[in-house]
């Protein structure tokens, strides 16, 4: 098989890649169910068919006859997110029984189901918002399955690069969306709107196909007791086969750590429940309430506000054709993405979001005071100047709480609850999408712009959360993580300098790496020394067996089903 690339020393298999790439397919059916509502709700046919609409309204006088009250547009566009509220609930155990790939499948078909019920009406708006309701639950499930996948399955090198694709994929589904659109916009008829929510079926297909091909979390499989299956899947993304990994130092250490992890928790813990997520023991409690507060802050920044109302926003702004400027943000939006990821591997987790929230409040309280101290439409560059804020707040989002927060849902939380403690943190995104899209036409018309300021003050929130509260979590393993949030000695502000131990710092990790890297290959019978996640010390020797300091053999070798 053999590796891609190397990292720090470590080999990155084209299966690492290739995963990063499948499973954000689940991001991509997020952003492009988010993105194509904007556009839907002023497209000709769509109001005819299921706006209120005044006496003799036809197609070509529909956008000047035809409008959705606010409860109308608020329901069409949230249901979606009572949808995903439930579906991130109904994640966890989804994906605990089932097993990370296999939830994916199952969920792509509910997605599917809430597109065809979408399609097939023509004059039943309450029928168009329960098919978004319906794939819904499908996307609020995918959105805690696939962050959570790539965490257990990524090499802890790229973890931060490759979970941070989901959010890329949300981008570029919002951006397909737009452009698909815009293309449809002028077709005669329901097939205008029909077409767009309609190629929404392909992704989920596409994911669906896809994960089979790929691992499963080795971290899912040793807490069933596959050990022998865990460690194939390890190999598979250090690009290795089957008897490449049984050999090989790197995967047998790694397995070695989530066993001792996972026996840990079992010998002094139990079986998890959902009130397991709420003890305080173990920093479980806390970490919970973090993850909650990130992904309702994430909702906070505002950036939805662009992303489902936009196009309306941008028409009220004066310009002429809202679905070009749309376009614009999208691209913006997607393009930055890029950086953004770069900027999480660089940089770490808690500089760029405290660094994002105060530039994006910034923009923000520069749109919302534009917007507020002249009336756009009367004044094009005041228009002007608040795309070019949205522009640059979008710019700051992109590259830092949109990848940050799902990068650190799928590292922050222990293996034992990470499912459960994932589908809460999703869960708290999804209530605010929903109470931000329902509620924001009402506020609008009550504060116009001002809107802004609102936003931007959570910005601020946002980033003094961060600064107080949340651990540095790159370039360690999960296992390390645990061990970091439960050291007394250790406080958010100084853990970008906490190492495990045996390490002096996380820059000795990457050196250690490189070093074993160089002596890959052993003479017979040597052995080399790890340390597990206890910070016990073991021996790993050629013929795949983990030796404790007494001597006993932990066996690695393949068993049968």
């Amino acid at each position: 098989m053999g590796a891609l690339f190397h990292v720090e020393g470590v080999p990155i298999g084209i299966t690492s890649v290739a995963l990063a790439l499948i499973a954000s397919m689940g991001g991509f059916i997020f952003g492009y169910d988010t993105g194509q509502i904007s556009d839907i709700l002023l497209m000709p046919d769509f109001l005819l068919r299921f706006a209120d609409c005044s006496s003799g309204a036809t197609l070509a006088t529909a956008t000047d006859t035809c409008s959705f009250t606010d409860v109308r547009s608020g329901l069409i566009v949230a249901l979606l997110s009572i949808g995903t509220l439930a579906g991130a609930l109904m994640g966890a155990p989804i994906a605990d029984f089932l097993g990370r790939r296999y939830a994916m499948v199952v969920e792509c078909g509910v997605f599917i189901i809430g597109v065809i019920v979408q399609i097939t009406t023509t004059q039943t708006w309450q029928q168009f918002a329960v098919g978004r309701m319906i794939s819904g639950l499908g996307v609020g499930a995918l959105s805690a399955a696939v962050p959570m996948y790539q965490a257990e399955t990524a090499p802890a090198q790229i973890r931060g690069s490759l979970t941070a694709t989901y959010q890329l994929f949300i981008t570029f589904g919002i951006l397909i969306a737009y452009c698909i659109s815009i293309g449809t916009r002028g077709y005669d008829g329901p097939s205008s709107w029909q077409t767009v929510v309609g190629i929404g079926i392909a992704w989920p297909i596409i994911l669906s196909v896809g994960i089979l091909l790929m691992p499963e979390s080795p971290r899912w499989l040793v807490f069933h007791d596959k050990p022998e299956l865990a460690l194939q899947s390890l190999g598979r993304v250090h690009g290795m086969t089957r008897e490449e990994a049984q050999k090989h130092p790197l995967p047998n250490k790694h397995l070695a750590e989530i066993q001792s992890n996972v026996d840990f928790e079992r010998q002094s813990i139990g079986r998890s429940g959902w009130i397991d997520c709420f003890r305080p023991q173990k920093k479980v409690l806390y970490r919970t309430l973090l993850g909650m507060s990130l992904q309702s802050l994430q909702q906070l920044t505002g950036a939805n506000y662009f992303f489902y109302y936009g196009a309306t926003v941008f028409q009220s702004v004066g310009i002429s054709d809202s679905f070009i400027t749309q376009i614009i943000l999208g691209a913006v939006n997607f393009g930055c993405t890029f950086g953004g990821i770069l900027i999480m591997e660089k940089f770490g987790r808690r500089g760029p979001l405290i660094i994002g929230g105060i530039w994006q409040s910034l923009w923000l309280f520069v749109f919302a005071a534009a917007g507020t101290a002249k009336v756009p439409q009367d004044n094009p560059g005041i228009g002007k100047l608040m795309i070019v804020s949205a522009c640059l707040f979008i710019l700051g989002y992109a590259m830092t709480w949109a990848p940050g927060i799902w990068i650190l849902i799928g590292e922050t939380f222990p293996t034992r609850t990470r499912a459960k403690q994932a589908s809460l943190a999703t869960a708290s995104n999804w209530i605010w999408n929903f109470l931000l899209a329902f509620f924001t036409p009402f506020i609008i018309n009550a504060i116009d712009f001002r809107y802004g300021f609102v936003f931007a003050s959570c910005n601020l929130l946002g980033a003094a959360v961060v600064y107080l509260f949340l651990y540095e979590s790159s370039d360690l393993s999960l296992e390390a993580v645990d061990m970091m949030y439960n050291d007394p000695a250790c406080k958010p502000w100084t853990s970008g300098r906490w190492a495990p131990a045996g390490y002096s710092s996380r820059k000795d990790i990457e050196e250690q790496g490189k070093a074993a890297q160089a002596h890959k290959d052993f003479a017979p019978g040597e052995e080399s020394r790890v340390e597990n996640i206890n910070g016990v010390s073991e021996k790993t020797t050629n013929n795949g067996k983990i030796e404790g300091v007494n001597g006993a053999p932990y066996s690695m070798a393949p068993q049968a089903e």
